[in-house]
């Protein structure tokens, strides 16, 4: 029964953004849901942003330390040293959902998440010679409509300046969708839940007003036209800035 449910709800939602040009918030196709942002939040860190997109909030704490407490990595090439770390959590947060489930420890979705946001940051945190500190920022999700990670991203752009970290350009990040059948196809900015579910793309742009530090992409299609990519890049470039 969910199946037919879920055929059938995405058959209107194509219908609706294909033909009809409406998404079901009535938002433009390029449009981002409303922002507001809030730094300091928590006054015994050394900093805090809350960020807030839509039904999507997230609030990001850093931590500073000596640099003798960076991670310790044991790799295939040995020991090394991991300054700057990002860790995310929404799987240990059920209410971030609606839902009230047994707390665990971060699943991979939420390492992946992490790492995701770490890699769209590392191009932009100083050198350790200019900031001699270890620096840790975690996101905690605490609510969830689509796209948390870029919005971890955006909360912990604003903490690291709160804290005080020289970091050489703000990062921001946006999830562009994708609505397609086999003649036509929709690119659309700033994916509601329900567009992530029913989509055909979840396309993560992050990155600073000088270019792209990281992408994530994950698709339901068996491939992706060039005019597709392009479109993408495009609005997620538009959405950063």
């Amino acid at each position: 029964t969910s199946g037919v449910f879920d055929k059938v709800a995405k058959e209107i939602m194509n219908d609706a953004i294909l033909n009809k040009k409406v998404r079901v918030d009535k938002r433009a196709m390029d449009e981002i849901r409303p922002i507001s942002m809030e730094i300091d939040v928590l006054p015994r860190t050394h900093g805090s942003a809350l960020f807030q997109r839509g039904d999507s909030q997230v609030l990001s704490v850093v931590t500073l330390a000596a640099p003798s407490l960076s991670q310790t990595i044991e790799g295939m090439i040995g020991e090394s040293q991991k300054r700057f770390m990002h860790h995310y959590n929404m799987s240990i947060n059920p209410f971030s959902t609606g839902e009230v489930k047994r707390i665990g420890s971060p699943n991979r979705r939420d390492i992946g998440h992490g790492a995701l946001v770490e890699k769209a940051l590392i191009p932009v945190i100083p050198t350790l010679e200019s900031f001699p500190y270890a620096i840790r920022v975690v996101s905690e999700v605490l609510a969830a409509n689509a796209s948390t990670s870029m919005a971890s991203l955006c909360a912990s752009s604003l903490a690291l300046l709160n804290a005080g970290v020289p970091i050489s350009s703000p990062v921001a990040g946006i999830a562009i969708g994708l609505l397609s059948d086999k003649k036509r196809f929709q690119v659309i900015t700033d994916m509601k839940a329900v567009e992530d579910f029913y989509g055909e793309m979840d396309f993560k742009i992050a990155g600073t007003k000088n270019g792209i530090t990281a992408i994530q992409m994950d698709t339901k299609l068996e491939g992706l036209s060039f005019e597709i990519i392009k479109e993408a890049l495009n609005l997620g470039q538009k959405a950063i800035l």
